[in-house]
């Protein structure tokens, strides 16, 4: 796990997190997955209380899962389909979302700010790199646009 990636097949126990900047997500000991922006709460999973020992899981077929202790599934993203390969970035503009094909975020992305591009090495490679990208000088401020390409 790297400091804003958590890879497919990788975990988060209670209390560990992923950081960038000012933004903290982290799988919090109550149970409860959070972003923070400079110690603000800007989304929240809502499952504060319903577990113990959870531990937040980027699956390889794409879902995101909270699981408790006992291995119950206590919220998911939702976003599983094929197996491939998947990563879960927090990224410089406050958004947390999971690549390979897109599936799922938080929609708190901030506008004209840096993005990320995800770089398959080789065509056989397995792998993912994550590069930041950074918005032209001439790109609108107000801009709410995100584009996924498949070559």
């Amino acid at each position: 796990m790297a400091d804003n990636v958590l890879y497919g097949g990788d975990t988060m126990n209670a209390g560990q997190s992923l950081t960038q900047g000012g933004y903290t997500f982290i799988m919090q000991t109550d149970c409860n997955l959070v972003l923070y922006d400079s110690g603000r709460a800007v989304w929240a999973s809502g499952t504060d209380g319903r577990g113990r020992n959870c531990v937040l899981r980027m699956q390889t077929d794409g879902n995101l899962v909270i699981y408790d202790g006992n291995n119950r599934a206590v919220w998911a993203s939702n976003t599983s389909g094929p197996r491939g390969n998947f990563v879960l970035i927090l990224q410089r503009d406050r958004n947390v979302v999971i690549y390979g094909c897109p599936r799922w975020a938080t929609n708190t992305n901030t506008a004209n700010s840096e993005g990320v591009l995800i770089v398959k090495s080789g065509l056989n490679d397995t792998s993912f790199t994550p590069e930041v990208v950074a918005p032209a000088a001439d790109e609108p401020t107000n801009r709410k646009i995100a584009m996924v390409t498949n070559n």
